[in-house]
């Protein structure tokens, strides 16, 4: 396998370097995205019941806004709460939009890869043919061994390339799409507790 990777050329540690970065991405985001990381179940009914029961003070605001990216959602309406519905709607608003923010964290570095691994890929068969034809200019074509090496460094490269390009590519739109799915459980979430508040 190292000889298959040395036999890439010095492109392929650029490629490396940028599959551990991704890798190291999509474990993270896969944690972080969880619903039950983002939008714990219970939270919601939590709430209510501090509303319902006339319990909502700074201190038990600041425990939900620590709590998940759901509570930091919910303490931003309810730090309006005695100003009525609609400055409770601009709290939610402006905390979400903080909190989707943050969700879509790494995300346009995993998008840059997806991009450029392949490109890479691409600029490693064009070193890798300017190699063969250097070789065929110098030596001509009687022996094919001598343009094994060049051609070998410019499919490994492409190959590199798109095996780096392509799943990441796939993580990245997956991740995006999950961002909206979570996205619609905060703003649910949000809107409950503002229609409690309208009849507390």
């Amino acid at each position: 396998m190292f000889e298959l990777f040395r036999a890439g050329g010095p492109l392929m540690w650029i490629i490396l370097i940028c599959s551990l970065v991704a890798l190291t991405i999509v474990f993270e985001r896969m944690l972080t995205l969880r619903t039950k990381q983002v939008a714990p179940a219970t939270l919601r009914q939590q709430v209510l019941e501090l509303m319902r029961s006339k319990r909502v003070t700074p201190e038990k605001i600041d425990v939900i806004r620590n709590h998940s990216p759901l509570g930091t959602v919910l303490a931003g309406g309810l730090d309006n709460l005695p100003y009525g519905s609609d400055s409770m709607r601009e709290g939610f608003e402006e905390a979400g939009k903080m909190v989707v923010h943050r969700l879509g964290r790494y995300l346009n570095t995993l998008g840059t890869i997806a991009s450029i691994t392949p490109l890479l890929g691409l600029l490693g068969t064009v070193i890798g043919m300017i190699k063969v034809f250097t070789t065929i200019t110098a030596s001509g074509v009687g022996d094919p061994t001598i343009l094994s090496g060049g051609i070998s460094e410019a499919l490994i490269t492409t190959a590199a390339g798109l095996s780096v390009g392509i799943p990441c590519l796939m993580f990245y739109r997956h991740f995006r799409g999950r961002i909206v799915e979570l996205r619609v459980i905060l703003e649910e979430n949000a809107l409950a507790v503002l229609d409690a508040s309208k009849h507390s």
